[in-house]
């Protein structure tokens, strides 16, 4: 991989046409989202947490905020706006919420976290994706972004817990070095966490999938565990 870092920190002075510090959340409220915002924003970037409701994404920001954690509530699109974006809405509303915001996202990276999953009789299973995985049909309805698949098995309630390392692996794909370069700067900033170029996108379905195993053994387990890959020295 190249050695793209992840733009400096520091303040910015509105949502729109953010500064390089700013990492943008679209569908940020949810676990992921607020999650990745409370370590991201504890690591000294500003995060624009996202979502259509800007009133909702302001409730969520001023509970995650405080002294040396900026995280502002704002519209998808405003979030889109950032030098970095991810993509931490549900799988089902990706279709709908994406395409608005190509043009905002068009020469960026943009990480989709997405997990088609479903439950069947409280079992999940992967749900079939015709673009083959949630990452290449982020990148298909974003044809001008630097789609990276990553944090699909980043345990969401572990991530809230500022003092504890979380101790997994963040697997990423994609078919651009330079941008899963920023991406495993940016998923090393979690201490504990680790970044691995699994491939190119055409094998992010293989790492979507692998979630329904996980969420299966969590639920047997009541853990909330990720994956620690053994025997690679980088």
């Amino acid at each position: 991989m190249s050695s793209d870092p992840v733009p400096a920190a520091g303040a910015g002075n509105g949502p729109d046409d953010q500064p390089a510090a700013t990492i943008g959340l679209v569908g940020g409220t949810g676990p992921l989202g607020r999650g990745l915002a409370v370590r991201f924003a504890g690591a000294g970037h500003r995060v624009l947490l996202g979502s259509r409701d800007e009133a909702r994404a302001a409730d969520v920001a001023a509970r995650l905020s405080q002294p040396g954690r900026d995280v502002a509530g704002v519209t998808n699109a405003q979030a889109a706006g950032a030098a970095v974006v991810l993509v931490t809405l549900p799988y089902a509303a990706q279709r709908p919420t994406l395409p608005p915001l190509a043009d905002r996202v068009a020469g960026k990276v943009v990480v989709s976290c997405a997990n088609p999953v479903a439950f069947v009789d409280g079992v999940p299973r992967p749900l079939r994706v015709d673009a083959g995985s949630a990452a290449q049909e982020c990148a298909q309805l974003l044809p001008g972004a630097r789609v990276v698949g990553a944090f699909q098995h980043v345990p969401a309630a572990r991530l809230r817990r500022v003092e504890e390392p979380l101790g997994c692996d963040v697997l990423l794909t994609g078919d651009d070095d330079d941008a899963k370069a920023v991406v495993a700067t940016l998923a090393e900033l979690v201490p504990g966490v680790r970044a691995l170029d699994a491939g190119p996108l055409r094998l992010a379905g293989a790492v979507e999938d692998m979630t329904a195993v996980l969420l299966s053994v969590n639920r047997r387990y009541s853990a909330h565990t990720g994956l620690r890959l053994e025997g690679v020295t980088r």
